[in-house]
């Protein structure tokens, strides 16, 4: 399963993607744009990704699972000044609740650059880099060229 997911995540950086049925729809808001809306638990993705492709149902799941990780990466897209996000994991998911439900965010299935920095990051993170390191290339890869970074708080 670990290389299944290594492999598609790995296929994925460099591309940009614009373009899992989840059975308990507690809650669907939309904010600036974007959809919010509950399940269960990391492991029920929301109905607004059933018609997204597999790869993106991959990077979504992973994403919830690696919160440690990308609280500590900055996204590039510039959604820190228009959406108010402050790391890459909020690109994905906008709240994680004391008995395990995940209110998720939709942000991430309409950018690009939110999906390649987790991408890229968690491939990363499972190949044995530190999040310093991590975190030192993506600022490095998305330096120029790119909108400011969320303020994710520097190791």
């Amino acid at each position: 399963m670990k290389k299944s997911i290594l492999l598609i995540l790995t296929l994925l950086i460099g591309t940009s993607l614009s373009g899992c049925t989840s059975e308990e729809e507690n809650h669907v808001e939309h904010v600036n744009g974007d959809i919010r809306e509950e399940t269960a638990s990391m492991d029920t993705l929301p109905a607004f990704m059933d018609e997204k492709p597999e790869e993106m149902h991959t990077i979504y799941m992973a994403a919830a699972k690696n919160k440690k990780l990308l609280e500590n990466i900055p996204c590039y897209c510039g959604c820190g000044e228009s959406v108010g996000h402050r790391d890459n994991y909020d690109c994905f998911i906008h709240e994680n609740k004391e008995d395990g439900r995940i209110v998720w965010d939709d942000h991430g299935t309409k950018c690009g650059v939110c999906l390649d920095i987790a991408a890229q990051s968690i491939v990363d993170y499972q190949q044995g880099k530190s999040i310093k390191e991590i975190r030192d290339k993506i600022d490095a890869a998305y330096e120029s060229g790119y909108a400011e970074p969320t303020p994710t708080p520097a190791l």
